[in-house]
């Protein structure tokens, strides 16, 4: 399985700082979702989701990542 970031607007994969490709062979894989959502939060990229990417493509599974200030106030609401 490969864990790989795709721009939910136009399907790029992340490929390198500020490089994106079209096909998820040429994407950067992240060795955990984990990492893969840190890197967003600590790059502030915004508006992609995770992509788990499995030998058989029917078994992909998409994951919208949240914005993290979005995510902050969900936290805060909850504490309160």
């Amino acid at each position: 399985m490969r864990i790989l970031l795709q721009q939910t607007n136009t399907g790029l994969y992340f490929k390198d700082i500020a490089l994106w490709a079209d096909n998820s062979r040429d994407a950067m894989d992240f060795v955990s979702s984990t990492a893969a959502i840190e890197f967003c939060a600590a790059n502030r990229l915004t508006g992609l989701q995770i992509v788990l990417k499995f030998d058989e493509e029917k078994c992909d599974i998409v994951l919208p990542l949240k914005a993290a200030q979005t995510y902050q106030s969900d936290q805060a609401t909850r504490a309160a």
